[in-house]
C-alpha cells in the first residue's frame, strides 16, 4: 500500500488526475497544441540524448542480452494482445490487429514514470533505457499489421514509413545517436535545459494527456465490458513477461521494473499514426479508449507499483 500512494502521491501522477477532472467537470482548462507539440519534441529528444551518453560508456556485451529481451517483448505482445482480443474480446480481425498494434508498441510517458518510481525507491537503473524504448516502438506495430496486411503492400509500406519516419523514432534515435557521439562531457553545456526543466515539462505533458484521457473515459461505455476487461488485463499480463524477460537477461530489479512498465504499456504516438493509415477501417474509440482511457491510468496508478514489488520478488528466484 505505501508503494502504491508513494507512485499517486507524486506531481506527475497528480498533475494526470488534475487533467481528467478538468475534463469531467467541464473546466475550459486547455493546453494550446503548438505548446503540447514543443514540450513532446522536448521530452523525446531529453530521453535521447540521456539514453545516447549512457549507452556510449555501457559495454556492448552487458546491453546485447535486454536488447533481445526487449525485441521478444515487441514480437510477442502484439501476437497475445491479437488472440485475447479475438477469442475474449470478440473484435473483429482489423479492430483486433488496430488494438493489439498499440499494446506491440510502448508509451514513452508510462517509461518516464516507471523510472521516476524507481529511483524514489532508491534502486539502481540501467542508464541505457531509452535505447530499449526505440527498439520497442517499432517491432509491435509491425507484427500486429501483419495479422491484416489486406490492402496490398503499398498502404502498408506507408504505414511502416509513417512509424519509421515520425517525430518519436526520429528524435529517439537521433537523440541516441547525438548522446552517444557526444558523449556525457559535452553534454554538460545543454545539461540545464534538457536536465533542470524535465520534470517541469513531463508534469505539463501528463496534464494534457489528462485532458485526453478524461475526455476517453466517456467513450469507454462504448466499448463494452469484454474490451474493458482486456484493457485492465493485458498491461498486468505482458508486464510480467517484461519483467520476467528483464531478469533474465541480467538487468537491475529497477531495469526489470521499467521493462515491464513498458511491455504492459499501450502507445499512443507512433501506433495511432500508423493504424490510421495501415487500417482506416478500425475503429478508434476502440484502441484510443484502451491506450489513453484505461491502460495509462491503471499503470500510472498500479501498474507501476505492480511490476517494482514483481521485479522485487521475482530477482530471487530469478
Amino acid at each position: 500500500m505505501s508503494l502504491l500512494l508513494d507512485n499517486i502521491l507524486t506531481p506527475v501522477v497528480l498533475c494526470f488526475l488534475l487533467g481528467i477532472i478538468a475534463r469531467l467537470v467541464k473546466s475550459d482548462l486547455a493546453l494550446p497544441e503548438p505548446i503540447y507539440q514543443g514540450i513532446s519534441l522536448y521530452l523525446l529528444l531529453a530521453i535521447g540524448l540521456k539514453g545516447g551518453a549512457a549507452l556510449a560508456a555501457t559495454p556492448v556485451n552487458e546491453f546485447l542480452l535486454p536488447a533481445g529481451a526487449t525485441l521478444v517483448i515487441g514480437l510477442l505482445s502484439p501476437v497475445i494482445a491479437y488472440f485475447l482480443l479475438r477469442k475474449i474480446g470478440q473484435r473483429t480481425a482489423v479492430d483486433a490487429a488496430a488494438i493489439a498494434a498499440h499494446y506491440g508498441s510502448v508509451s514513452v510517458v508510462t517509461f518516464l514514470a516507471a523510472v521516476e518510481a524507481v529511483k524514489r525507491q532508491g534502486l539502481p537503473h540501467e542508464g541505457y533505457l531509452p535505447a530499449l524504448v526505440a527498439l520497442l516502438e517499432v517491432p509491435g506495430i509491425i507484427v500486429a499489421l501483419l495479422f491484416v496486411r489486406t490492402e496490398g503492400s503499398k498502404g502498408w509500406s506507408k504505414a511502416l514509413h509513417e512509424v519509421i519516419t515520425g517525430k518519436s523514432i526520429v528524435l529517439l534515435i537521433g537523440g541516441l545517436v547525438i548522446g552517444a557521439v557526444c558523449g556525457s562531457e559535452k553534454l554538460t553545456d545543454v545539461q540545464p535545459f534538457f536536465a533542470g526543466a524535465f520534470k517541469g515539462a513531463l508534469c505539463l505533458f501528463l496534464l494534457e494527456l489528462g485532458l485526453v484521457a478524461g475526455k476517453r473515459l466517456k467513450d469507454a461505455g462504448r466499448a463494452g465490458w469484454r474490451l474493458l476487461s482486456l484493457g485492465l488485463l493485458l498491461p498486468p499480463l505482458l508486464g510480467s513477461i517484461g519483467v520476467t524477460l528483464g531478469l533474465l537477461a541480467n538487468m537491475s530489479i529497477g531495469g526489470a521494473a521499467v521493462l515491464g512498465a513498458m511491455a504492459g504499456s499501450a502507445s499512443y504516438i507512433a501506433a495511432p499514426a500508423a493504424v490510421r493509415i495501415a487500417l482506416p477501417q478500425a475503429n478508434p474509440s476502440y484502441y484510443l479508449t484502451l491506450a489513453l482511457g484505461i491502460t495509462f491510468p491503471f499503470n500510472l496508478g498500479l501498474g507501476i507499483p505492480l511490476y517494482l514489488s514483481l521485479a522485487q520478488s521475482l530477482s530471487s528466484w530469478l
